[in-house]
């Protein structure tokens, strides 16, 4: 799992909200209703933001120091960070009984998503 931390822009709307820029990535924009709300939407912007450039083997670019990022009197700066994991598939090598294969094979089912379904289950990850 790869971990970023970018300096985002922080600006309250009249209703109370917010929005959210991140000056290093262009375009990647969010709002929040609250606060909390809007922490937890600027964590999910980046991450999304990440991942579609490590999709598309688009360059990263680096983040600003938080004494570089200019804001207006209004606005605040805080670091969010998103941790991105690597969805690439991996072969590997398991051992189960002839039995249960055999049960596999006859339900149709798949063993890889099988397999993945019950480590994400076993190690609490969604």
């Amino acid at each position: 799992m790869a971990e970023y931390v970018y300096p985002a822009i922080f600006h309250p709307n009249e209703d109370g909200s917010f929005t959210i820029t991140y000056p290093d990535l262009p375009g990647c924009i969010s709002e929040g209703k609250t606060l909390g709300n809007a922490m937890y939407m600027a964590q999910a912007a980046l991450t999304q933001w990440i991942d579609y450039l490590l999709d598309k083997s688009q360059v990263i670019p680096p983040a600003s120091a938080l004494k570089d990022i200019e804001t207006a009197p209004e606005e605040f700066v805080n670091l969010i960070r998103a941790d991105v994991k690597d969805g690439r598939a991996v072969k590997r090598t398991v051992s189960i009984p002839k039995w249960m294969d055999d049960k596999v094979a006859e339900s149709g089912l798949s063993l890889s998503r099988v397999l993945q379904d019950a480590l994400k289950e076993r190690l609490h990850v969604g």
